[in-house]
């Protein structure tokens, strides 16, 4: 499902390079310290930042030079970059249709997405009038309306308190199950997520150092 060959990035005087292959499916962890490439390799599968040199291929497709909205890819940030004018069900329209023009069918879908994430009956506020962890299922409802088979978050968590952080995790990787996702996430606190995953991989200066099976340590 992600498959990455000998892909170079420079960027300023660091020079990474990024070999990795994770299978349909996989939820995979992805640590380090800081500054050592983690959201690099999330953006360069995401499309956010391309390659000098190396192949990134997504789903079966050669993807290392298409744009971002080409790509079987959905990515979460920290920042839930939610637009604070509009309601809830107009933020998660926006995975599906960026001109808020919708027909009936699509409303349905929308509806349905806010539904799995528990904000049925949020769809009329605006985020100002939301929690912390109410603004991240609205961005988690709207990557899973645009029904991309990759799933990516970069450190969305890191703002929550430790409760609402683990009750967050574990409706992402339910819904990973249920949707059969493949899903890489940067984190900061993999032991809350070692019974769960498939895979730990650790990078440093910009290349993979490491990587094991948490559930096999258990």
């Amino acid at each position: 499902m992600i498959k990455l060959e000998q892909v170079l990035f420079r960027y300023k005087s660091m020079s990474m390079q990024f070999s990795l292959h994770i299978r349909a499916g996989e939820k995979v962890a992805i640590v380090g310290e800081s500054g050592a490439g983690k959201s690099t390799l999330l953006n360069l599968i995401a499309g956010f930042e391309l390659p000098q040199q190396g192949e990134i291929i997504l789903n079966g497709e050669n993807h290392s030079f298409t744009q971002p909205f080409e790509r079987p890819v959905s990515m979460l940030f920290q920042e839930n970059n939610l637009f604070m004018h509009l309601n809830v069900e107009q933020n998660i329209a926006l995975g599906l249709k960026p001109e808020l023009t919708l027909t009936p069918q699509e409303r349905k879908c929308i509806i349905q997405a806010a539904s799995a994430v528990g904000l049925r009956d949020f769809l009329n506020e605006l985020p100002t009038r939301l929690s912390g962890g109410q603004k991240q299922r609205v961005a988690l409802a709207r990557c899973l309306l645009r029904e991309k088979p990759i799933l990516l978050l970069d450190e969305p968590f890191s703002a929550l308190d430790p409760e609402l952080r683990r009750e967050m995790l574990n409706l992402f990787l339910q819904l990973c199950d249920v949707k059969g996702l493949t899903l890489l996430i940067v984190t900061h606190q993999p032991q809350e997520l070692e019974a769960k995953i498939d895979r730990i991989i650790r990078i440093g200066k910009g290349r993979i150092i490491s990587e094991f099976n948490p559930k096999e340590t258990i």
